[in-house]
């Protein structure tokens, strides 16, 4: 069925309405029919939630923690809503004097306009609608609204006699219950303007780079036009005939008397004066001079997408991001970012395959304040057989997506600490740790292997081996000791400790050793698991937070178009440790770090260069995993935990070396006394005689 025929058959229906019409002005006054004849003949109807309770899609706006600095912005329509209060009054005359001159006479449906549009719809080869603003805008607001199907929406614009009916009987319904001005804030809200532009809030920007209280004469007039025909915006179209349509709206405001033909004429003259502004959309939209946000920004999607409270599947809650219109708070401390991001590059520089992820998160709260790695955040060509360098959009820092993460090496050996503390051994647990121990756990062939049996041997004879304690061996990463100290409390209870603090088996043959053989997993004490920094700066977070860990998040808050927060925004935190195993596991890691243990007895550390730097309670750990493959530094005071490993993601098999260590070290160093220059120094509380000295029953309380 064509459009021409619809048209004409609409007309026999209006000729319904106008012969009633008819007939009641032969016996009323001709005020009440064309005042209040439509809205008397036709019935009213129950309006759908679309109508009562209006939610056009709106962009997502994506800020630094200042709340004003933007990330970016999610949409699908570049829409932010505004109160009709704050646009400019020329803006709301110019869209009436375009669009309904009659929109505060009328009660919804207008009666003259509908009889113009028959007469002129009954001439050959002319076609008029009779659309008033509020019937305009039941159309938009029913086929925008996000929480109807995609056919309920085709439905609110199908070219058909049914639904022109159907529109008269909502505005109608509207108009009784909401006032004038408040329809015409919704419109102004709801109208395309063109240029990707929603709603007059983003056509101000989008055309002016202004807001809509700011909006003079010429450029309400232009933008009003627009409404009536956005492909003739002039940024992407024809800007004569934007031109052209100004001109018509200037005429119309002084045929109606809303503004002067001085005014008009002088608008006229204006030049058009655009101030083009797009509005960023998505990850890859950072701004050009912060590219490394983008690692953060893929990482909050990847979160976004995680949260059932947004939706059942990743789809629905994509589109609930898109056309929601949160405002979003993330974590990001865009001072913190650039610090790390400069000190990656003091790792490895951005023109070397190698990596050197990093990751900043705050104890007690979970709160992400950087994420770096030396990389371009973008979709650019790679060499052959580079899959992430020079660009890549892959999570290097947080994991997913196809990467597992990196084996952390002697990092993990905080696991085995942290289990042997809650199962009763105090920090001065002591053991005589041989070059080479045999433990009961079986592996494969291997340089680690023993007649089928692991045995982990000492990086150095000299400076590991012998009588240790927690202190010292956590120190000087002594990995027989650890390896004794797994076999006395149980392997499973050291990958279970790993997973309660967040650590996450990506990798699917990790995920079914933790599942199946966690039992007889001994050489996952020393870190043989794919892991990330964020994970590992989690982890350690919990020990800095006196056994408290949280979830990492990249949201600080997020609230509603209403202003309203949600809970989604809100931190996920727990108790996982009893507090004094933690404060002794905090003790212990001031050993490696060069800093000093609350009874004095740490005695040399695999980073003793990094307090001294910092001047400030810290403690920490190392981790080198086999041949060098990977090297792992981890820092942590009671206010930020730091950690970053260097690998490369697309060649296990090319080892970074020892040597980078000791730029990731100082690298690590200068983040933390950055990030903390202007905190208070703050100590670690000290562990109980108890649990420093002391073996006791299973210390599972708090």
């Amino acid at each position: 069925m064509n459009r021409a025929y619809l048209d004409k058959l609409f007309t026999v229906v209006l000729a319904g309405v106008l012969a009633g019409l008819a007939l009641a002005a032969a016996a009323l006054p001709a005020a009440l029919v064309f005042g209040l004849g439509v809205k008397n003949l036709m019935p009213y109807t129950a309006l759908p939630e679309a109508l009562r309770s209006p939610q056009p899609a709106q962009r997502s706006n994506l800020y630094a923690n200042d709340g004003r600095t933007l990330i970016t912005s999610f949409y699908v329509e570049d829409r932010v809503d505004v109160p009709v209060g704050e646009v400019a009054p020329v803006m709301r005359d110019a869209i009436v004097a375009a669009e309904d001159v009659r929109f505060y006479e009328h009660h919804g449906v207008d009666v003259r306009g509908v009889a113009r549009a028959f007469t002129a719809n009954r001439r050959e080869g002319t076609r008029q609608g009779a659309s008033t603003l509020t019937m305009q805008y039941v159309r938009n607001a029913l086929a925008g609204d996000p929480r109807l199907t995609e056919e309920q929406r085709a439905a609110a614009t199908e070219i058909t006699v049914g639904r022109k009916i159907r529109e008269m009987r909502y505005a109608l319904t509207l108009e009784r219950q909401v006032g004038k001005d408040e329809i015409l804030g919704r419109y102004l809200n709801i109208a395309y303007f063109g240029a990707g532009a929603y709603g007059i809030a983003a056509a101000s920007k989008r055309y002016f780079s202004t807001t809509p209280d700011r909006l003079t004469l010429a450029q309400a007039a232009l933008l009003a036009g627009l409404v009536r025909s956005p492909a003739d915006d002039p940024i992407n179209g024809d800007a004569d005939a934007a031109r052209q349509r100004r001109a018509y709206v200037l005429d119309r405001m002084v045929e109606t008397g809303r503004a002067s033909a001085a005014d008009a004429e002088a608008a006229k003259a204006t030049e058009l004066a655009l101030k083009p502004n797009t509005t960023p959309n998505d990850c890859a939209a950072v701004p050009a001079d912060h590219n490394d946000w983008g690692f953060f920004c893929d990482w909050f999607t990847q979160w976004w997408n995680a949260q059932p409270a947004f939706g059942e599947n990743v789809d629905e809650r994509q589109r609930t991001l898109r056309r929601g219109g949160w405002k979003i708070v993330s974590s990001l401390d865009p001072d913190v970012q650039a610090k790390a991001s400069e000190q990656v590059r003091e790792i490895y520089p951005e023109t070397i395959a190698r990596a050197a992820p990093t990751a900043v998160v705050q104890p007690g709260t979970g709160r992400v304040l950087a994420m770096a790695v030396n990389r371009t955040y973008g979709t650019a060509a790679n060499p052959a057989g580079q899959q992430n360098y020079p660009n890549t959009v892959n999570q290097l820092v947080a994991g997913g997506g196809g990467i597992t993460g990196y084996q952390a090496g002697s990092t993990f050996k905080l696991f085995a600490l942290l289990a042997a503390l809650e199962a009763g051994l105090p920090l001065d647990t002591e053991f005589d740790a041989p070059r080479v121990y045999v433990t009961q756990y079986p592996v494969g062939a291997g340089p680690a292997s023993c007649g089928g049996r692991w045995c982990p041997e000492n990086a150095n004879t000299y400076w590991m081996d012998g009588d240790r304690d927690m202190w010292d061996a956590f120190g000087r990463s002594v990995n027989t000791y650890f390896a004794w100290l797994t076999e006395r409390v149980g392997a499973d209870r050291v990958v279970e400790m790993a997973q309660r603090l967040g650590i996450v088996f990506r990798a699917p043959a990790d995920a079914r050793m933790a599942r199946e053989g966690a039992g007889s997993w001994g050489p996952f004490t020393l870190g043989v698991s794919a892991t990330t920094p964020l994970d590992l700066a989690g982890a350690y977070a919990a020990v800095a937070a006196e056994g408290t860990w949280c979830r990492p998040t990249p949201v600080a808050s997020i609230t509603d178009p209403a202003g309203r927060k949600v809970a989604a925004g809100d931190t996920d935190c727990r108790q996982v440790l009893d507090t004094e195993v933690a404060r002794a596991a905090a003790d212990a890691s001031r050993c490696p770090v060069g800093d000093q243990s609350m009874y004095r007895r740490c005695d040399g550390g695999t980073a003793e260069e990094l307090a001294p730097g910092l001047r400030r309670p810290v403690a920490g750990k190392t981790g080198s995993s086999e041949r060098n493959a990977t090297e792992t530094v981890v820092a942590f005071t009671p206010q930020l935990s730091v950690a970053t490993i260097a690998a490369n993601p697309d060649d296990p098999r090319d080892a970074v070396g020892g040597g980078v260590q000791k730029r990731q070290i100082a690298a690590v160093g200068r983040i933390l006394a950055w990030s903390l220059r202007d905190e208070p120094v703050r100590d670690f509380v000290p562990p109980g005689q108890a649990v420093a000295f002391q073996r006791t029953s299973p210390r599972t309380g708090n």
